[in-house]
């Protein structure tokens, strides 16, 4: 299945996208939240679908795409999950899974425009494969039961100021990840059964020139090792979101400019949909 959220922010109605257009998805739940994907929300859903008890969401054309899960309890992000990125930054590939939080409130639809930060010099783009958390996840076993715990996969840019993240950071990066606006996600959250997450192409664009381009199969920590991994740490509970790393082709390579006020942002992942973001000034300075 296809899920996304339709509407404007804060008022967004959760669907299912199908050849038939959006189906509203409200006979089965008020949204795609941790309730839902505790209360076996998937599998009513996916059976409402199959006996045809969801209708076409009218004026579903005209509606702004929010992200297709509502507010995430947790952002994890994973540091350098594929080797040339990690190179292009000055680092040799970790030996385990680097691990960084945004705060929820970073979260904002696909085609969102967002605001640079005040103050920043050096705001960058980062496409990555985000994994829904489907089921808590906590001590697993091992990394095969981890994609027992997975709800799907979407779209991500995680956005980074890199002053803030490495010099003004304090050794923590997130304070270069968690402006306003620096989690676009969606459009949809794609089921795992109808993708291979491992082999999938991950693409960006700044103004329509292409800056990176490669595939989930480079990763150095795969999904069920990052899942595993973070539960021997902490627990994940339905609806948080990991982040788990971007390719090389980002501005802090030194190839790149990095993003000022006009300038458009496209990001891509076989299968789970693009997204565009128009970057706009600080908060008072004009667009």
């Amino acid at each position: 299945m296809k899920l996304a959220r339709l509407g404007p922010a804060g008022a967004e109605v959760p669907v299912v996208v199908t050849d038939r257009g959006p189906l509203d998805a409200r006979p089965v739940t008020v949204d795609y939240d941790a309730a839902f994907w505790a209360g076996g929300g998937p599998a009513r859903l996916r059976e409402a679908l199959d006996a045809d008890r969801l209708t076409p969401l009218a004026g579903a054309d005209d509606l702004r795409v929010g992200p297709p899960i509502a507010r995430p309890g947790a952002i994890i992000c994973i540091g350098m999950n594929y080797a040339a990125h990690a190179a292009e930054s000055g680092s040799t590939p970790p030996a385990v899974p680097i691990i960084f939080l945004k705060t929820p409130n970073t979260v904002v639809g696909p085609h969102d425009d967002v605001r640079i930060p005040r103050g920043s010099t050096r705001t960058d783009w980062e496409v990555e494969l985000g994994v829904v958390i489907g089921r808590r996840a906590s001590y697993l076993d091992s990394p095969e039961q981890s994609l027992e715990h997975v709800a799907g996969f979407v779209v991500a840019n995680d956005l980074s100021e890199r002053q803030f993240q490495l010099d003004d950071s304090g050794g923590q990066w997130s304070k270069g990840k968690c402006a306003p606006g620096f989690s676009p996600l969606g459009p949809w959250l794609v089921t795992p059964d109808e993708v291979d997450h491992q082999a999938l192409a991950l693409r960006s664009w700044v103004n329509g020139e292409p800056r990176q381009d490669s595939t989930t199969a480079d990763q150095i920590f795969s999904v069920a090792h990052v899942v595993h991994h973070l539960s021997q740490y902490l627990a994940l509970d339905p609806g948080d979101v990991v982040l788990t790393g971007t390719p090389e082709g980002v501005a802090l390579s030194g190839r790149f400019a990095y993003l000022a006020a006009g300038d458009v942002v496209e990001v891509e992942i076989e299968g789970l949909g693009r997204q565009r973001q128009l970057m706009v000034a600080p908060e008072g300075t004009g667009r």
